[in-house]
């Protein structure tokens, strides 16, 4: 007898419906059969202009490859300009003397990205030609493969001055 207690009482009732489910249609019909204030507001998305489109793409895209720093700034810039710039790149000869130096190495593109901290498809670019000139990527390719890749004398060995 002392577990039935005639001052308890107990109360059975629904969970309060969620956000999802005061918004649904059956929800908004409901209320207004009750006759109750509804709310309705529409959100707007931001748009996106074109040049902003492009930017996001072209970042993204140089994302994982190794490009100039700031080739997503000088892009733009040579976009709004009206006559036909372009960029520089890597001429072929530079392309020729890497792969000839890295042959005589006996090294893959893999091996001699490897040595340079670099990712493979940095060195076929460089190869390949369509590379974005960088110093620091041009020098560690110079000491790694002992042939001077700039100025007039591309392909040459590099002079090892002993003291």
């Amino acid at each position: 007898m002392a577990e039935t207690d005639w001052d308890t009482v107990t109360y059975l009732r629904k969970k309060a419906p969620t956000a999802s489910q005061t918004r649904s249609a059956k929800a908004v019909n409901a209320a207004q059969r009750q006759g109750a204030e509804i709310e309705t507001s529409k959100k707007c998305k931001r748009t996106i202009d074109r040049e902003e489109k492009r930017l996001i793409a072209e970042i993204s895209v140089n994302a994982a490859t190794n490009k100039q720093k700031s080739s997503a700034r000088d892009t733009a810039k040579l976009d709004r300009e009206t006559e036909e710039l372009h960029h520089d790149r890597v001429p072929l000869d530079v392309g020729r003397a890497i792969m000839k130096a890295r042959g005589e190495k006996k090294l893959s593109q893999k091996e001699l990205a490897t040595k340079i901290n670099e990712k493979p498809n940095v060195v076929n670019d460089y190869e390949a030609g369509r590379a974005i000139p960088n110093q620091q990527i041009m020098s560690k390719l110079e000491r790694v493969l002992g042939v001077k890749l700039r100025g007039k004398s591309i392909g040459e060995p590099l002079s090892t001055k002993k003291k």
